[in-house]
């Protein structure tokens, strides 16, 4: 049970939902006034990080098709 708990596939889905609270987050810090851009660049470029290691897991994940 315990690998169950660090499975690719478990990290994807708690990536996607991290992700997910920070496109909320960007949403909400973009209609604030006034607007801290420093933590809005920060949180856009956590966001850019995450869709890559997102995109890593997903291709070690999809299975290969043969040639």
């Amino acid at each position: 049970m315990d690998t169950n708990l660090h499975s690719p596939a478990r990290r994807l889905i708690e990536l996607r939902m991290e992700h997910a609270d920070l496109d909320a987050l960007i949403d909400g810090a973009s209609t604030q006034m006034p607007q801290d851009e420093l933590m809005l660049r920060r949180l856009k470029k956590r966001r850019l990080a995450l869709r890559d290691q997102i995109a890593r897991l997903e291709i070690l994940l999809e299975p290969q098709e043969p040639a």
